[in-house]
């Protein structure tokens, strides 16, 4: 194909928001800065589309975000106007120092601050003149996070210039203080709104034992909110975490958490707490658990049995009790939960065996489906497990029917063979997938072994 003609088919792929033709086209030589029937790059076209994954697309395969525009403007600059932190990211592009000379970062932060300061609506007021009320929808801005929409005047932006702030300052490594962080996220109490993600995001990337010290302290904030947000971010720092090494503050994080956990009156938020605490080791965490086994409120007696598990070691008599109080607990998700923390103990596997086998007869399926992935890898050999996965060959759902099947496979069951028929066509979702993997090895076993 022609250079003509791949580019005309890039400007449909950008127009259908088909990141994947975008890139395959790019690759086949399509130019990244192709010219729209508006004058403009295709990049404009998918920063007016809110098109993150094309915008990224297009600037990872050569684009140029900053491109002068007839009016003066940028793609860059026209993704900060619009507000959406998702778009603004991927046209931002990687190491934006490296390519921005200083005057330009400098107007970018005044642009963006300016936005968030002034507001979005009242900015667009500014800039039409139009008079009555913005109106304001909640949009998906990626995969994760929400923003708000604002339209007044035949213009709409995205309220996102707090978090676009917040990201522009930590890409040219401005510290902003903790506290000023802070209360940009709060004005917005909501996990799932992008300044909060995105204030969140940025403490945990930045190590210092300062930065740390001044998020944690907020635990004590008298605002639900403040609690919230350090519990945010203590938990992106536990997923985050490779061990210990400068800026993991490791023992710091679990001493803190330990005391959180023994303070903490608010269950939803005591939950959370107990959520990331168990990602640690520490002397207190059986204590804590006892602590809270008997507590009213189900979210937190869910985290209790891991709690109760403690890395490599043994149940003590106290957590094995508790354990089995758990498993008849009235929460269905605590009574699994307690099943899959306690059934690696050989005293508790009988009994756990028994509480297992009486969920995969619930007539809740969700209870059924959560019971046949816990008896599958069950150490229990059983007739009686074996024949309740056979049972659960007859559910609907293609999942439970894996599970069921990958149980029968690891028993070496004489069922496996029917099983595997059962669980029908696989789609290329489960092409890794380890029990699908174990039923290909099985058959083919099976298969090799009746040839010869």
């Amino acid at each position: 194909m022609d250079q003509d003609g791949l580019d005309s088919r890039l400007i449909s792929a950008v127009r259908a928001g088909d990141a994947e033709a975008v890139r395959a086209l790019l690759e086949s030589g399509a130019a990244p800065d192709t010219v729209n029937t508006n004058g403009l790059p295709v990049l404009c076209a998918a920063v007016a589309a809110y098109d993150a994954p094309v915008a990224e697309a297009l600037v990872e395969g050569g684009a140029d975000p900053d491109q002068v525009l007839p009016d003066g403007t940028t793609p860059l600059w026209r993704a900060l106007d619009g507000g959406s932190p998702a778009v603004f990211s991927a046209v931002l592009g990687k190491e934006p120092r490296l390519r921005l000379p200083e005057a330009a970062r400098e107007r970018l932060l005044a642009s963006a601050r300016g936005w968030y300061e002034t507001g979005a609506a009242e900015e667009l007021r500014r800039r039409t003149g139009a008079p009555g009320t913005a109106t304001t929808v909640r949009v998906q801005d990626d995969e994760y996070d929400h923003v708000d929409q604002v339209s007044l005047g035949g213009l709409v932006v995205r309220a996102g210039h707090g978090a676009i702030l917040t990201s522009l300052e930590w890409a040219f490594r401005i510290l902003t203080p903790v506290d000023e962080l802070i209360a940009r996220a709060v004005e917005q109490p909501d996990e799932n709104h992008v300044n909060w993600s995105t204030v969140c995001w940025v403490l945990s990337q930045r190590r210092s034992f300062e930065t740390w010290s001044a998020v944690v302290a907020h635990r004590h904030h008298p605002a639900p909110a403040h609690r919230r947000l350090v519990m945010d971010y203590l938990r992106i720092r536990a997923l985050l975490r490779t061990g210990p090494g400068p800026g993991s503050h490791e023992k710091e994080e679990s001493d803190h958490l330990a005391a959180w956990a023994a303070e903490e009156t608010d269950s939803e938020l005591l939950a959370k707490v107990l959520d990331v605490f168990t990602e640690y080791e520490h002397p207190a965490q059986e204590a804590i658990g006892l602590r809270y086994a008997g507590h009213p409120d189900p979210r937190v007696r869910r985290e209790v049995p891991y709690a109760l598990s403690p890395h490599d070691a043994p149940h003590t008599p106290a957590a094995r009790a508790a354990l089995l109080t758990l498993t008849r607990d009235p929460d269905a998700e605590v009574r699994i939960r307690a099943c899959t923390a306690g059934m690696h103990d050989d005293e508790l596997l009988p009994e756990i065996t028994q509480a297992l086998l009486l969920m995969a007869e619930d007539p809740d399926p969700d209870l059924r489906a959560a019971a046949a992935g816990t008896l599958a890898g069950s150490r229990d050999r059983t007739p009686a497990v074996a024949n309740a996965l056979a049972t659960l060959l007859d559910e609907d759902d293609q999942l439970v029917r894996l599970e069921a099947a990958y149980g029968l496979a690891l028993r070496n069951d004489p069922r496996t063979d029917e099983a595997i028929d059962r669980v029908g066509p696989l789609d290329a979702a489960f092409e890794h997938d380890h029990r699908a993997n174990a039923l290909w090895r099985w058959r083919w076993r099976n298969d090799n072994s009746t040839a010869g």
